[in-house]
């Protein structure tokens, strides 16, 4: 009985982790972290990717704004302070790659919104993060999920999220995709240190199965 238990915790402990680590073999542009989430690549389409991605936890802070930079700046600042030693522990905790950005779609102009950005917690405090002191951060899991990808470089920045991802709903209704409509992530890779060759992506939650092109 005690080792089956044992069996069970570990088990649930590498789903927990899901696959967090060193990407550069695979992802040529997560190269300035330790740590990055993996995936596979399930299949390329006509201006997209779709991709599947293991259960992975995040911690994560809210902001509102009328722009998606003041809010991305305000969210960034609690979590960043959370990595550098405000948790219980104290802990000095790496950055890793992506940060994810929630965005709802169809936001009007004139309205604000509730922006969701979320730090992947390395491999190390997948299982037991240590608890945030400021009570307006907190931990989030993004399930086995498979997701629709397009790639671009720059900035993330308000009109260039909107224009790719803009693109990538085109191209999935050009295929009759099925997909979590009401939000979409922006997904940054680089500090803002990094000046040139930067990658950022548009992610939309793939339902039912993905559409990928059928074998020539």
């Amino acid at each position: 009985m005690i080792y089956l238990t044992g069996v069970v915790v570990l088990l649930l402990g590498l789903t927990v982790e899901g696959r967090i680590g060193d990407s550069t073999s695979e992802n040529s542009f997560c190269t300035e972290t330790k740590e990055c989430l993996l995936f596979d690549l399930v299949c390329e389409g006509d201006g997209y990717e779709v991709r599947h991605y293991d259960s992975a936890k995040w911690v994560t802070a809210e902001a509102k704004s009328f722009f998606m930079e003041f809010a991305m700046s305000s969210a960034f600042r609690k979590l960043f302070k959370y990595i550098t030693g405000e948790n219980e522990a104290g802990a000095k905790i790496d950055m890793t790659a992506p940060v994810l950005l929630k965005s709802k779609e169809d936001k009007k102009i004139w309205e604000s919104s509730v922006y969701v950005l979320s730090f992947l917690l390395p491999s190390d405090y997948q299982a037991n993060p240590p608890k945030p002191t400021d009570p307006s951060v907190y931990f989030t899991d993004t399930p086995d999920m498979k997701v629709y990808v397009k790639s671009y470089g720059g900035w993330m920045i308000s009109a260039t999220a909107k224009m790719h991802s803009q693109q990538l709903k085109t191209s999935l209704d050009n295929v009759q995709a099925s997909y979590q409509k009401n939000y979409r992530y922006d997904v940054g890779y680089n500090s803002p240190m990094k000046l040139t060759d930067r990658h950022n992506e548009v992610w939309y939650i793939v339902k039912g199965e993905p559409v990928c092109p059928k074998p020539e």
